[in-house]
């Protein structure tokens, strides 16, 4: 069965391109004809695509595949088995505890994926819920890191050795969900496209079921 976009998430995730303390990498500029460990098509693979080619030109720029997971990419980069790897929160605040520094950073939006069953009213249900959790922690963002913490420690018991005073509130950021802006969508589509990707997909609309995400987040 197929899926396709369905709208913006209400989490905004915030990544980095980090390497270990004793590199000798400081600027972006400095990892031309580096290896940077990335997870194919997820997020932080194009994030990394994104940033690196404000820098480098697109020869300069190396990518290896790694695991999807911050954990395990950490865990690579700590062992020097690559030069340098995109993490998220908390674990670029873990990475840095450790002496790894942050090279570069950006934040980026995903986006809620879904299949024909997801319907426009359980959608718009979902968004209503979402919504709300955005206001609450907006109001109050200090009070909601412990449940960041907690959420993480559950399956990465070293999480728990954070603090919200160690996080950052600033890289943790949440937004209404949204639909995806037509001019945004072709120009993301293009620029993947030019990277040698989708070259089976000839619209951003075969991706996103725009009649589910236009009629979900209607107001009104």
């Amino acid at each position: 069965m197929n899926s396709r976009q369905l709208g913006r998430r209400g989490m905004v995730t915030f990544a980095a391109i980090i390497v270990g303390a004793d590199s000798p990498v400081y600027t972006p500029q400095q990892l031309a004809n580096r290896k940077v460990g990335v997870p194919f098509y997820f997020g932080t693979h194009y994030l990394a695509l994104h940033m690196l080619e404000g820098f480098l030109t697109r020869e300069q720029i190396v990518v290896c595949s790694v695991p999807h997971g911050s954990r395990y990419r950490l865990n690579l980069l700590m062992r020097r088995e690559i030069e340098g790897t995109t993490l998220t929160e908390p674990y670029v605040t873990l990475a840095e505890k450790k002496g790894c520094r942050v090279v570069c950073s950006a934040f980026y939006h995903g986006t809620q994926v879904g299949t024909e069953k997801i319907d426009v009213e359980t959608m718009r249900a979902y968004n209503r819920a979402v919504g709300e959790a955005v206001r609450r922690i907006d109001a109050n963002k200090h009070k909601y890191l412990q449940y960041f913490i907690d959420y993480h420690k559950a399956k990465d018991p070293e999480i728990g050795t954070l603090t919200v005073d160690d996080l950052r509130e600033s890289r943790l950021v949440v937004c209404e969900p949204a639909p995806i802006p037509r001019d945004e969508m072709q120009r993301t589509y293009e620029w993947v496209r030019s990277w040698g990707m989708l070259e089976a997909t000839q619209s951003p609309l075969q991706l996103v079921d725009i009649d589910v995400q236009t009629q979900a987040h209607a107001t009104g």
